[in-house]
C-alpha cells in the first residue's frame, strides 16, 4: 500500500512545483531591499559648500585656516564653471592682517583628486619649504612674517601653476601698514576688486594659447552691475585692487574721475598723484583713491577695452544719501 502511493505523491509534488514556478515568472516579486552605506560627496560628484576662513589673532600672531576644494562657480549669468578654489569661492576670501604680524597658516586640502598649496605674495619664505604641496585629504601648517605693507595676490603654487590659477585658485591679502595710509581719516568708503580671466574649463592648451571667454571682477561679469558699489556725493573712495590674471594686464580706470592718490602694490611709499589709469601686471596690485563729486553711475573697468567688453566692468553708484535707487545701471 505504501509503495503504491509514493509515485502519486511525487506526481502531486511535481505539479505543485511547476505551478509555483509559473506564478514566479508571470508575477515576479520585488527584489529584496538591501541597505547600503550612504555615498560620500565625491561619489555623488558633490562639492563641499563654501566656508569662511578661520582667522584668530593672538597678539601679533594670526592663525589662518583655509580649505582647497572644488566648486561650481557661476561666472556669467547661467554659465557655470567647475572651478578649483580656496574655501569654495573664486576669488578666495579677502584676508586682512597687519604689517609685522606672524602668520600661522593651515591649508586643508578637501580636493580628493590632486594636491594644492598656498603661495602668498605678501610674505618672506623659502618656497620649497613654505609653499609646498598638500596632498588630498591632508593638511599642512606653515609660518611666515608679513613685514611688507600692501595689497597682494595669493594663489595655489602647484605645478603647473597656470592650471591652478586659471581654474580659480587665487585671492587677495591686504597687509595694513603699521602707521596706516596718510589718508585713512579722509576715506569714506572702501571696496576690494580682483580681476581675473576664465577660459575653456580645465583646458591647459586654452590657458596657454587661447583667449579668455570671460574677464571678470570678483569672479563673475554681473554681480557688480546688478549690485553696484555705493557712495554719497563728496565721498572719498578707496579701492584695493589686484589683477590675478593669469595672462592679461589690467589698465585699471574709473570713468568720471581721476585718482587723487595711487599706492602701487598698496605700499604707502609708492605714491602717485592725479593718475587716470593704473597699469596692473598679472600678479600685481594697487590701492587707488578718488573723490566723487556728482550723483550718477561711475563705471569701473580695465581700459584694455576688449577685456572690459568681455565682462571686466563694475559700477560705483553715487547718490545723495549713499543708497541704491534701483534704476538700471549705466553700460559702458
Amino acid at each position: 500500500m505504501k509503495s503504491r502511493n509514493i509515485p502519486k505523491l511525487l506526481l502531486i509534488s511535481l505539479c505543485c512545483l511547476i505551478m509555483i514556478a509559473a506564478a514566479w515568472f508571470a508575477f515576479p516579486s520585488e527584489p529584496p531591499q538591501v541597505s547600503a552605506p550612504p555615498l560620500q560627496a565625491e561619489e555623488l560628484h558633490l562639492h563641499p559648500p563654501p566656508v569662511e576662513p578661520i582667522i584668530r589673532r593672538e597678539g601679533h600672531t594670526v592663525r589662518i585656516e583655509m580649505t582647497a576644494q572644488q566648486a561650481d562657480i557661476e561666472i556669467s549669468e547661467g554659465v557655470t564653471y567647475p572651478a578649483w578654489t580656496f574655501n569654495g569661492t573664486a576669488p578666495g576670501p579677502v584676508l586682512r592682517v597687519k604689517q609685522g604680524d606672524q602668520l600661522e597658516f593651515t591649508l586643508k586640502n578637501l580636493d580628493p583628486d590632486m594636491p594644492h598649496s598656498m603661495d602668498f605674495h605678501a610674505v618672506h619664505a623659502a618656497p620649497n619649504k613654505k609653499f609646498i604641496d598638500v596632498m588630498p585629504n591632508e593638511h599642512g601648517t606653515f609660518t611666515y612674517p608679513a613685514t611688507t605693507p600692501g595689497v597682494f595676490m595669493y594663489h595655489c603654487g602647484v605645478s603647473p601653476v597656470l592650471l591652478h590659477v586659471a581654474n580659480g585658485m587665487y585671492g587677495m591679502i591686504i597687509v595694513e601698514p603699521t602707521d596706516g595710509y596718510p589718508t585713512d581719516s579722509e576715506i569714506d568708503r572702501e571696496y576690494t576688486i580682483v580681476q581675473s580671466e576664465w577660459y575653456a574649463a580645465n583646458d591647459l592648451d586654452a590657458f596657454q594659447q587661447g583667449d579668455p571667454e570671460v574677464v571678470v571682477f570678483n569672479g563673475d561679469d554681473f554681480t557688480l552691475k546688478d549690485h553696484p558699489f555705493l557712495a554719497k556725493v563728496g565721498d572719498q573712495v578707496r579701492l584695493y585692487v589686484i589683477n590675478a590674471g593669469p595672462n592679461h594686464v589690467s589698465s585699471f580706470h574709473v570713468v568720471g574721475t581721476t585718482f587723487d592718490r595711487v599706492y602701487l602694490d598698496g605700499n604707502p611709499n609708492n605714491q602717485l598723484y592725479g593718475m587716470q589709469t593704473v597699469l596692473l601686471p598679472a600678479g600685481g596690485g594697487a590701492v587707488v583713491e578718488f573723490t566723487v563729486t556728482e550723483e550718477g553711475d561711475y563705471p569701473i573697468l580695465t581700459h584694455q577695452l576688449r577685456d572690459a567688453n568681455l565682462g571686466a566692468t563694475a559700477i560705483l553708484r553715487v547718490t545723495q544719501d549713499g543708497t541704491d535707487h534701483g534704476a538700471p545701471v549705466m553700460s559702458h
